[in-house]
């Protein structure tokens, strides 16, 4: 394990601790269980925009003209 300082804002720090002591974890295990969510997810979306990288583009400009083209807008 490696130490680091971090610094939390007043409320989320006590809810923190409060979930905490409700869950019988430790501040440290919900802050990694915390990361590796946010990683994870991280990771997912990495992995779909990779998925979609052949896909054309298409600006928003060019997605209103579509729209007013076909009479939606």
């Amino acid at each position: 394990m490696k130490r680091a300082t971090v610094y939390f804002e007043p409320d989320l720090h006590t809810a923190l601790r409060l979930k905490s002591a409700e869950t019988e974890r430790s501040v440290s295990e919900l802050v990694n269980e915390a990361v590796r969510i946010v990683f994870s997810e991280d990771a997912e979306d990495l992995a779909a925009i990779e998925a979609r990288v052949g896909e054309p583009a298409l600006s928003f400009e060019g997605f209103l003209q579509d729209l007013k083209d076909r009479g939606r807008i």
